[in-house]
């Protein structure tokens, strides 16, 4: 029995009004990735903390925190745990923080752009949360790779991926992605294998709309930059569409990581130069809000970023 299938007997069979303190207490220390700081947020000592995680792991029977100099690792069952009590953590403290500054349910229009290739496996589960959430708050999504100006387009909130404009809006990391070369197997069986970055030239290359003559390329480790030219054989204004040229076998594209990995699982993609990628690309959340966010934009930044880790941890290395 996998853990993923051990935690959900957990959640359905626990004694919740015993365990729900433990789990919230486990969420803190598997976030903060630490005891001392876990303590400091819950206003407990770092030996009250201690015991009510053993007390959790001896209740579920899997230890979850390994200690180590740097802080705290989480086992693959505290991986589990906290994948799935995550969200429930976050969507108690928002009822509460609603209840105790007895604020009106939220309603009316919310409106957002967000990335199109990021709809799927974020931004729909992220609409469904938020609208179970707030029932009376109509969400309205404008998918879109380029820049939008909040006031111009009266926007709440954006998820912008690259360098953020001297625009004055407040912006909060979401996260990072990488890009990744990738080939269909029968394009690599066509036109051969790219075993070095100075055989890109002599490949056909499709391009993004962001994606110059000269590539910024890096090793794995976002080091050792350099600049490599390439021949576009065509150019797209979408990553859907680059994505598809490549499954068509129409040549290479460095393609979003995990935008690519289901296909690379599924061999219908190969990853080309597997020491190398792209640059690193750097998401964030623009508002416009200068003092405390309202509460539902709180939360589609707080469910944004949990869907977005999430969907970059399904990444194999």
């Amino acid at each position: 029995m996998n853990n993923t299938h051990k935690i959900n007997l957990l959640f359905k069979y626990m004694n919740s009004v015993k365990l729900a303190p433990l789990l919230l207490i486990f969420v803190e220390v598997a976030k903060k990735r630490s005891f001392t700081a876990a303590a400091k947020k819950l206003g407990m000592s770092k030996s009250a903390i201690s015991q009510q995680i053993k007390r959790l792991e001896e209740s579920i029977g899997h230890q979850l925190l390994i200690r180590n100099t740097r802080g705290v690792v989480l086992t693959s069952a505290g991986d589990t745990l906290l994948a799935r009590s995550e969200l429930w953590s976050e969507q108690l403290s928002m009822t509460l923080m609603e209840l105790n500054g007895e604020k009106a349910q939220p309603c009316g229009h919310f409106k957002v752009s967000v990335p199109p290739f990021l709809e799927k496996g974020i931004v729909v589960p992220v609409l469904k949360q938020l609208c179970l959430e707030f029932p009376k708050l109509t969400p309205e999504v404008l998918v879109t790779e380029k820049w939008q100006d909040l006031i111009e387009h009266n926007l709440d909130a954006a998820i912008f991926g690259g360098d953020i404009k001297d625009c004055g809006y407040r912006a909060l990391s979401v996260g990072r992605v990488s890009e990744v070369f990738c080939a269909s197997p029968m394009y690599i069986k066509q036109y051969g294998a790219i075993e070095s970055t100075e055989q890109l030239s002599s490949h056909r290359f499709i391009a993004t709309a962001w994606h110059r003559e000269k590539l910024q390329l890096f090793d794995n480790k976002q080091t050792n930059e350099r600049l490599i030219s390439v021949t576009h054989c065509a150019k797209v204004n979408t990553l859907t569409s680059a994505l598809e040229a490549v499954l068509s076998d129409m040549g290479v594209a460095l393609l979003p990581e995990f935008l690519a990995q289901t296909h690379l699982n599924k061999e219908r993609l190969v990853r080309v130069l597997p020491e190398i990628r792209g640059r690193e690309w750097h998401f964030y959340f623009l508002h416009q809000y200068k003092g405390e966010k309202p509460i539902h934009v709180t939360r589609f930044y707080q469910l944004y970023c949990h869907y977005f880790a999430k969907a970059c941890a399904s990444v194999i290395y």
